[in-house]
C-alpha cells in the first residue's frame, strides 16, 4: 500500500466556493485542527462566517486563484463548475488531490456518459442533440417521454426539459442556445438513490449507506437512510459505486446518483465530484460525517470503516420553508438544526436542514409532514 503524504493538524486548507457544504466541510477541519481560508465572490458567505480568512473573488480569477493556492496546503472545492483548466494549473503550485481529471468528465454529461459507458455502467439512452432536428431523429429510437439537458453548469432540474410528445420539440429552441445537449429516455423510476463513497491516495475506500431521495420541483426535498430498498439492490449500488470510484482513481469525495425501476435495474443518473446534499444525515447519523471523512482524504489520513449508528430522515429548509422551521425548534427538542447564514430569504434557495433520528421512519415522515412546514 502507497502511504499517502500526510498534511498534518496546523496546516491550511483552501476551499473553493463558500456556500453550506463548504460551511460543513470547514467545521470539520477545524475540528480536526486545520485552518481554512476560502474563495468566493460574496462577502461573508455561509464558509467564510467559520473560516480563518477569505478571498472575495470569481471563481475564474486566474489571480486569485493562485493567491488562495500560495497560503494554503491543499486545496479542495465545494462544488463542480470551478474551471478544470485553472485547477490543473495550480495543482503546479499546490496539491489539490481531487486533481482536474474528475472535474473535466463531470463537468461535461456527453464526456461522464460515455466514461460510464466504457466502465460497463448502465445508463438510460440518449442522443447528442445541437439541432430540433436532432431531437426529431432521436426520439424514433428514445421515444417519448425524454428529458433534453444541458451538457454544462446544470443541476437540480436546472438546464432540463421533458419533452412528453411532438408538440414539446419547438420548446426546446431556448435550451439549445445555450449549446450541445443531451437527450436522454425517462426511465420510470421507482426511487432515486445516492451513494456517497470516499477515497484516499492509498486507495483505500469507504462508502456511506444508500440513501433515498425524494425531489420536489427538481430540488432535494428529503433524505432517507438508510434507503427502503431491498439488501441486494443497496449491495449492487454500492459496488456500482466502488467500480466508478476506482476506474476514476478517486481522491475525495463522490456522489453517485442513480434510478431505481420496478423490476430491480439500476440506472446511473449524475455523478457528483465532492460532499453531497444526500449526505448530510452522516453528521448525526454515522460514526464519521463526510465531511470529516473528505478532509481525512484530502489530507492522508487512513480511512476508518463507517457506521451507521441511527435510521435518520433529513428534510431540507427553504426559503419559502424558513420562518416555520424556525417555530419547530421550541417544538422538537430532539430534532437537529441547521442554519447556513445566508442572508436574506429566497424561494428555493437551502437555508437549512433538519435531522431526525428515528427507529421508525413512516412515523417520522408523518410527523414531519404534519407540522404543515413543508406543505
Amino acid at each position: 500500500m502507497i502511504l499517502p503524504h500526510l498534511i498534518v493538524p496546523g496546516k491550511t486548507i483552501g476551499i473553493i466556493g463558500g456556500g453550506q457544504l463548504g460551511r460543513m466541510m470547514t467545521l470539520a477541519a477545524k475540528q480536526l485542527g486545520y485552518r481554512v481560508g476560502v474563495l468566493d465572490p460574496e462577502a461573508d458567505c455561509p464558509t467564510a462566517q467559520v473560516a480563518d480568512w477569505q478571498i472575495v473573488a470569481k471563481y475564474d480569477d486566474q489571480e486569485a486563484l493562485m493567491d488562495l493556492a500560495m497560503k494554503c496546503d491543499v486545496l479542495t472545492y465545494e462544488f463542480e463548475n470551478v474551471d478544470a483548466d485553472m485547477i490543473d494549473n495550480i495543482e503546479k503550485t499546490v496539491s489539490v488531490p481531487q486533481g482536474s481529471e474528475l472535474l473535466s468528465i463531470t463537468q461535461d454529461r456527453l464526456l461522464e456518459k460515455a466514461y460510464l459507458e466504457m466502465n460497463n455502467i448502465n445508463l438510460a439512452p440518449y442522443a447528442t442533440i445541437i439541432s430540433l432536428q436532432d431531437i426529431e431523429e432521436a426520439v424514433a429510437s428514445i421515444g417519448f417521454p425524454c428529458v433534453l439537458k444541458s451538457i454544462r453548469g446544470s443541476s437540480e432540474g436546472k438546464g432540463q426539459y421533458v419533452l412528453y410528445s411532438e408538440d414539446n420539440i419547438a420548446e426546446c429552441e431556448e435550451l439549445l442556445r445555450f449549446g450541445t445537449c443531451v437527450l436522454e429516455a425517462w426511465i420510470p423510476f421507482e426511487r432515486e438513490l445516492s451513494v456517497m463513497i470516499i477515497r484516499n491516495e492509498a486507495g483505500e475506500v469507504a462508502t456511506f449507506p444508500v440513501t433515498e431521495n425524494i425531489y420536489r420541483r427538481n430540488i432535494l426535498h428529503q433524505s432517507i437512510v438508510p434507503a427502503r430498498i431491498q439488501d441486494e439492490v443497496a449491495e449492487e449500488a454500492v459496488r456500482i459505486a466502488a467500480t466508478i470510484a476506482e476506474s476514476l482513481n478517486l481522491v475525495g469525495s463522490l456522489g453517485v446518483e442513480l434510478f431505481l425501476t420496478s423490476s430491480g435495474a439500476l440506472y446511473v443518473n449524475e455523478l457528483v465530484p465532492r460532499p453531497n446534499n444526500a449526505g448530510l444525515y452522516s453528521i448525526e447519523a454515522c460514526s464519521i460525517s463526510q465531511f470529516e471523512a473528505h478532509i481525512r482524504t484530502i489530507c492522508g489520513w487512513p480511512l476508518p470503516e463507517i457506521e451507521l449508528h441511527s435510521k435518520a430522515v433529513i428534510t431540507n429548509i427553504l426559503g419559502e420553508h424558513l420562518e416555520g422551521a424556525k417555530l419547530q425548534i421550541q417544538l422538537k427538542p430532539d430534532w437537529h438544526f441547521h442554519y447556513y447564514g445566508k442572508k436574506g430569504t429566497v424561494k428555493g434557495q437551502k437555508m437549512g436542514h433538519i435531522t431526525v433520528l428515528t427507529d421508525d421512519i413512516e412515523k417520522t415522515l408523518a410527523t414531519i409532514n404534519d407540522t404543515g412546514v413543508w406543505g
